[in-house]
């Protein structure tokens, strides 16, 4: 069976997200989608409420398994077999960045790095804008799937 994993904080999970998702989902057998915490960053949502938006934004691919990690990703890979990291680049400053991770994970476990580049209509997608711009009132909803637009409403509004 073919497994990958697709990292990420998904603070909140964009249509940029959902894009590599998908397109990996269609490469192998089974994607994770790991989502890393960091508890040096406050997020907009907790990682359970991530879990929860990203497993209702992927049901229709069926192989998506979404959990989270608090740790290195080359260990969530070795204790679930997974040899194989799909992520996704925006522009060449995000190749320089992940490339360095890249070859970290490898030397460090094995684990190889699949590039796919982004679908050019989300080519400026970040989460972090998508908080700022909707935090100003700005329109992300063709930025976001709608359950993900109604909750960052929400968590906007009862802030």
């Amino acid at each position: 069976m073919r497994r990958a994993v697709c990292p990420g904080s998904f603070d909140p999970v964009t249509n940029g997200h959902l894009d590599i998702v998908d397109r990996a989902s269609k490469l192998y057998d089974v994607v994770h989608v790991a989502v890393m915490v960091n508890t040096s960053k406050q997020g907009l949502f907790t990682v359970d409420e991530r879990i929860a938006l990203i497993e209702e934004c992927t049901t229709e691919y069926g192989n998506v398994i979404v959990e989270s990690h608090h740790g290195l990703l080359v260990d969530y890979c070795k204790q679930r077999d997974i040899p194989a990291i799909v992520k996704g680049l925006r522009a060449v400053s995000d190749f320089d960045y992940e490339l360095q991770m890249a070859q970290m994970n490898n030397g460090l476990s094995g684990v190889e790095t699949l590039f796919i580049p982004t679908n050019p209509v989300y080519s400026f997608l970040s989460s972090s804008l998508v908080k700022e711009v909707a935090a100003w009132g700005g329109d992300v909803s063709h930025l976001v799937p709608e359950p993900v637009l109604s909750a960052v409403r929400a968590k906007l509004a009862a802030r």
